[in-house]
Parts: C-alpha cells; sequence; structure tokens
C-alpha cells in the first residue's frame, strides 16, 4: 500500500490524476469518505500556528458554512485550541472536553457574549501534529501513538476524530507525497476522515505556481493558503462543494474562485468519488 499511495500521490502533486482501476482505487483510497448527510454544526480544531495564523482557521470555515447556509447560521459554532509549534503530544485533549469551561460562553455577531448551553460540546474534533512530525524519524512514532490515543478521547465524548493532513513547505515539494501517505494510514488506522488541505497546496502551486500559498517564512500559510485550507475543511466536513460561495477571506473573486474548485477537485479525488 504505501509504494503504491506514494506513487498516487506524487501523480497528484503533478497534477497528473490517473487512477486507472477499481482495485488501485481501493489500495489508494482513505476508508472514511464521508461524515454521513448529518454534517457537524460543531467543531473544535486542536494543533498549532497553521491553524491559528490569519485570523485562525476555524473562523473561516465558520464564515463559509453560515454563508451556505444563513438560515442555520447560529447553529454552527467552532473552537480553536493551539500551541505554537506543537505536535499532539502537546495537547491534553481529555481536558478540552470537561464540563462546563471550553464552550461555556461565545459572542454573537454583534460581540455580546452570550452564556451557552449545550447538550453536546462538539460533533468533530479536527486535530493536526506539527508540520514535520508525522515523517520525522524521531517524532513519527509519537504522531502514531497519540493519533491513536486522541482519536479514542474524541469518540469517547461523543465526538468524531479528524485528522488535517498539512502542506508541504514552500521549498520541500517532497513533504506532500510523504505526509499524504502518513495522515492516509493513521485515518484508516483509526476510522477517522482525513481533511487532505496537503493535495489541495500542491495542486494549487502546480497550476498556478504565482500563486504565494505560503508566508515568508515557507511554512506557513499566507491568507490564500488558509483560505485554500478552509475550502478543503469545508468541503470535507459537508461533502458540498465550495464553489460559489460568496466569503472570500478579502481575496478577490478570481483567485478565490480558484481555490474553491481546487479544494472541490482534491477533495472529490481523494474521496474517489
Amino acid at each position: 500500500m504505501s509504494a503504491t499511495f506514494r506513487r498516487f500521490v506524487i501523480a497528484l502533486t503533478l497534477g497528473c490524476i490517473a487512477i486507472g482501476s477499481a482495485a488501485a482505487q481501493a489500495q489508494t483510497r482513505p476508508k472514511v469518505t464521508t461524515l454521513g448527510p448529518d454534517y457537524p454544526k460543531s467543531a473544535i480544531f486542536i494543533g498549532n500556528s497553521f491553524f491559528y495564523s490569519n485570523n485562525s482557521m476555524h473562523s473561516h470555515v465558520l464564515a463559509m458554512l453560515r454563508t451556505a447556509d444563513p438560515a442555520r447560521r447560529q447553529d454552527y459554532r467552532g473552537t480553536s485550541v493551539t500551541i505554537g509549534g506543537s505536535g499532539l503530544d502537546w495537547h491534553d485533549v481529555e481536558s478540552y472536553f470537561r464540563p462546563d469551561a471550553i464552550g461555556k460562553y461565545s459572542f454573537d455577531d454583534n460581540n455580546n457574549v452570550v452564556f451557552n448551553k449545550l447538550d453536546k460540546l462538539f460533533d468533530v474534533a479536527i486535530m493536526m501534529d506539527c508540520s514535520q512530525c508525522p515523517i520525522h524519524p524521531k517524532l513519527k512514532s509519537a504522531f502514531t501513538e497519540y493519533a491513536k490515543k486522541d482519536a479514542d478521547i474524541v469518540r469517547k465524548h461523543g465526538a468524531r476524530p479528524i485528522f488535517f493532513m498539512s502542506w508541504a513547505y514552500a521549498d520541500k515539494p517532497e513533504m506532500t507525497a510523504q505526509l499524504a501517505e502518513a495522515y492516509t494510514i493513521a485515518g484508516n488506522d483509526n476510522d477517522a476522515l482525513v481533511i487532505p488541505a496537503g493535495l489541495a497546496f500542491a495542486r494549487a502551486r502546480e497550476r498556478q505556481p504565482e500563486l504565494v500559498l505560503h508566508a515568508i517564512d515557507r511554512r506557513h500559510p499566507s491568507v490564500a493558503g488558509t483560505y485554500l485550507a478552509s475550502c478543503v475543511v469545508f468541503a470535507s466536513l459537508s461533502g458540498k462543494s465550495p464553489v460559489g460561495n460568496s466569503y472570500r477571506a478579502g481575496l478577490d473573486e478570481p483567485t478565490a474562485t480558484f481555490l474553491q474548485q481546487v479544494a472541490w477537485e482534491t477533495v472529490q479525488d481523494y474521496y474517489g468519488k
């Protein structure tokens, strides 16, 4: 599986996506490809600065969800719990589900404090490791260990675990295939959905290399990068296309539309739909 999957992702990185047979699809397709018709209304993002850059990815995802479903916009909630530079082993995920703590209050559209009475804290937990941890020779074993440990904790509290596949550094494109393989294996081992943001970055850079998706440090996302990743999260959670969503994070319409299309195509290809 490993070699076959690596070849598949390299082909995707080059923009030459072609899965020939049903057998090949079965080998490269992640086991979990949908959250079902009742897609989540509440999510906690557990990660690091890749999430909190550019006013936090969860805020962009929420804006897209609320724009797509304005009649129920208040039903959507999101929380981000991040530690700069962290891996999964830095987070005390159990503590994030303790009662009368996270989610106890929030802010409405007019910046008023609202005290919440929640039947369920979160529908899903979206988790990412540090940008190199899943593939680093000294850290990848911790990724495997904590992916399982945290997935079990999340399920114990009635939520569904989701892994966020991060992207390659701007100057290290070979990370795309490595991270995609590591996250897909973790997802399959833990029956968890994987959000293929890293594959979307590779596809966008292949098609429009002049579009800057990374910050100056070559790791963190630019606003366009955060928006692209948010589109992938939206599509993965909802099963709906982000194309045409009027929320654009301040980007011009052609750029936002391009990123929406890339996100949707990537999600469809990765999930084999």
